[in-house]
């Protein structure tokens, strides 16, 4: 059955939420190799003053922090999708293939194509990410019995590593690994307005058509059987939701590159607080996600400052003991 928590109003927790998630902006536009104030930040945005530091925030952190915002709502929000489509615990677009695919077919547009557009990059990536996730399904229901948690997650490291490699085979054959690295070090380093203006309205639409789809999920995430006998199209709902979480994983590594844990952390975080009816899942994840990786990204901008650390490795240093904790529990009472 739905749970929710009986101590806290789901509305309390959605404006806990938007204040994070205000919070952690300002934060971010704040904190950085070069400290501004809140009044440099407001300038930057509200008004047309122009000065070194007021420039620097509306040209290079600004756009980041937007970057921030969208794709850790987009790969959180894939990752809840993914968990409740799949009914396995451990899914999340890092670890099943997306992003690695995405990565594979972002290399070979490089190679292929060294010109080409953020659009062209970003189609290319979607379909690199539909083909990731259509191996490790593949390959997980080869055998009698697939579609397990462990099995899928083991077919997802192998896709993974085997795409990975392509991708660097790639790199190294065309002497453009500098290229590929940069796109793929899971970053948001050089986020533009530019790009995003091409990339950002297709998470827009893709959490658009999640959220329009929310109590279809519900209803496949507890059990198949039901969503039928109440007269679901569940082929239909199921290929909707595939689509929106390869635009959402393939759009996220367009523009910032590999990035795993987040879709598999924040999910599992979000129903402690409001349950697991994925009306209020998706969008609380989006606002979680978001926060988190708005926090991520400013820790890497600070903890080493003027020097960067990669948002990947403090993601991951917090999401690898999450995933093994997951595996440790089974995914029960996680879910």
């Amino acid at each position: 059955m739905l749970k929710e928590n009986s101590f806290i109003p789901l509305s309390l927790w959605f404006i806990i939420g938007m204040c994070g998630l205000f919070g952690s902006f300002m934060i971010a536009m704040i904190l950085g190799a070069a400290d501004t104030s809140i009044k440099e930040v407001w300038l930057a945005i509200a008004s047309n003053v122009k000065t070194d530091t007021i420039t620097m925030i509306r040209e290079i952190r600004l756009p980041r922090e937007v970057a921030a915002t969208f794709v850790g709502a987009a790969l959180s929000v894939s990752g809840a999708i993914m968990q409740g489509l799949t009914r396995n615990p451990l899914a999340d677009p890092g670890l099943l293939g997306l992003t690695s695919g995405a990565n594979a077919a972002l290399a070979l547009i490089l190679a292929l194509s060294p010109s080409a557009g953020y659009l062209a990059i970003t189609i290319a990536c979607f379909i690199g990410a539909a083909i990731g996730v259509i191996l490790v399904f593949g390959i997980g229901a080869m055998k009698k019995g697939g579609f397990s948690p462990l099995r899928i997650v083991l077919a997802g490291a192998a896709v993974s590593a085997f795409l990975y490699a392509i991708a660097e085979g790639i790199g190294l054959y065309f002497n453009i690994s500098k290229d590929v690295s940069m796109w793929t070090a899971g970053g948001l380093l050089g986020a533009s307005w530019s790009q995003l203006k091409v990339i950002v309205p297709f998470i827009v639409a893709g959490m658009a058509v999640a959220l329009y789809l929310a109590r279809q999920l519900t209803i496949l995430s507890l059990n198949e059987e039901v969503a039928v006998g109440l007269g679901q199209k569940t082929n239909i709902v199921k290929i909707s939701l595939f689509i929106v979480i390869v635009l959402l994983a393939g759009a996220s590594v367009a523009l910032v590159g590999n990035m795993a844990f987040i879709g598999l952390m924040v999910p599992h975080i979000v129903r402690r607080m409001v349950g697991t009816d994925y009306r209020f899942v998706l969008p609380m994840s989006a606002i979680i996600g978001a926060s988190f990786m708005l926090l991520a990204d400013t820790l890497a901008r600070t903890i080493n400052a003027p020097y960067e650390t990669p948002v990947y490795a403090i993601v991951s240093m917090l999401g690898l003991p999450f995933f093994l904790f997951i595996v440790h529990k089974g995914g029960k009472g996680v879910l």
